[in-house]
C-alpha cells in the first residue's frame, strides 16, 4: 500500500507541474500576441495619423515604431514629405479598425490590419474618407516589436 500511494503521489506531482508548465506556455504565447498586435495597431495609427501642424512629431512617431528598411525607407523620405504635407495643408485622422495576426513566431510576425482616415488638404478642405488595409512585417529587437515592412495590400 505504501508504495502504491508513493506512485501516486510522484503522478499526481508530475501531472501538476505538467499542467502548470502548459499554462505557463499559453500565457507566454498569449502575452506575445498582445503584444504583436498593439505594436502593430499603433504603427498602422501612426502611419495613418499625420498632420502638417506637428509633422516632425507625427513622422517622428513612426520612425520610433519602425526598423530596417521600412525605417530606413521613411527617413529618407521625410525631408520631401514635410514639404508636401505642409504645401497641401494635409492633415490625416487614421483609425485602426481590426488587426490580425497571419503568422508569428518568437521573434517575427505578419499583421494584416484595416484602418481608416478621414483627410483634409487644399484639395479636399471638407475631408474625404479612406479606408487602408495595410499587411505589417515585425520582428523583435530589444524586446520591443517594430514594423520591418508595410505593404497596401487587397
Amino acid at each position: 500500500m505504501p508504495a502504491s500511494l508513493a506512485v501516486a503521489t510522484v503522478l499526481t506531482t508530475a501531472l501538476s507541474g505538467l499542467l502548470t508548465y502548459e499554462v505557463y506556455e499559453q500565457r507566454v504565447e498569449e502575452q506575445r500576441r498582445l503584444a504583436i498586435l498593439a505594436a502593430a495597431r499603433q504603427s498602422a495609427l501612426n502611419f495613418t495619423s499625420l498632420d502638417h501642424r506637428h509633422y516632425a512629431r507625427d513622422s517622428a512617431n513612426v520612425l520610433k515604431g519602425a526598423t530596417g528598411e521600412f525605417r530606413e525607407q521613411f527617413a529618407a523620405q521625410t525631408a520631401e514629405l514635410t514639404k508636401l504635407v505642409a504645401a497641401n495643408k494635409s492633415v490625416s485622422e487614421g483609425q485602426v479598425l481590426e488587426a490580425g495576426i497571419v503568422r508569428a513566431d518568437e521573434r517575427t510576425a505578419r499583421v494584416l490590419v484595416v484602418a481608416d482616415s478621414k483627410v483634409t488638404n487644399v484639395a479636399a478642405p471638407e475631408g474625404q474618407a479612406r479606408t487602408y488595409r495595410l499587411q505589417l512585417d515585425l520582428v523583435l529587437e530589444n524586446g520591443r516589436w517594430l514594423t520591418s515592412d508595410v505593404e497596401f495590400v487587397g
